[in-house]
């Protein structure tokens, strides 16, 4: 069985990447104070995902943008939009929005909240696949501000006075609230606490 860098007694500075001994208390690279695991890491990653996930609801349900054309309003959701689009005959846009706006911030909370409760009980069971959900769930977080960036493309290109407008709604404050919880939830999470209950067979 291949022994972790904590069983061999080392530490890796999260400034610069350096190896040091478990008993420095500041790496000689960067000056920077050694923890051996991220310092209160699973409660500040359930305290940013627990926000994101209350904040999904509003981002769902609130409209995220307000179109004026000649006098009249008409609002739409996240879901409203991908629907508008679809019928636009726009598939690919209404997919793209579909996967970064909806599917993505619930599968980075719901996997997020599924490598936290492994963690918490001990589970040696898939190590290595949970890993691989963790890099996965960073790679495609980024993703999820697509539709704050087409909202405010939007505002900024159709603004024509009395003729037409488009104004940010509150669900899209709520939504990129959700986008950049998920991002502090995912960055708070320590991966290496995953190996801190080794499987044998792995």
């Amino acid at each position: 069985m291949i022994s972790t860098a904590l069983e061999e007694g080392l530490i890796s500075c999260h400034a610069c990447s350096l190896v040091a001994n478990q008993d420095s208390r500041r790496c000689d690279r960067c000056g920077s104070i050694l923890h051996s695991r991220k310092p209160t890491s699973l409660g500040s990653t359930w305290a940013y995902l627990l926000t994101a996930a209350g904040l999904y609801i509003p981002a769902m349900l609130l409209p995220v943008s307000t179109v004026n054309t000649f006098g009249f309003s008409e609002t739409s959701t996240l879901m409203g939009s991908v629907i508008t689009f679809a019928q636009s005959d726009a598939i690919p846009v209404a997919v793209v929005i579909f996967v970064a706006s909806i599917v993505v911030p619930i599968f980075k909370i719901l996997g997020l909240g599924y490598l936290l409760v492994s963690v918490q009980r001990g589970s040696k069971q898939g190590l290595l696949q949970r890993a691989k959900l963790y890099r996965f769930i960073e790679f495609v977080g980024r993703w999820s501000m697509v539709d704050v960036f087409v909202v405010a493309l939007l505002v900024s290109l159709v603004q024509l006075g009395v003729f037409a407008s488009i104004e940010p709604g509150p669900g899209i404050i709520a939504f990129a609230g959700v986008v950049v919880l998920t991002i502090f939830a995912s960055n708070a999470f320590d991966p290496r606490l995953i190996w801190d209950a080794p499987d044998d067979g792995e």
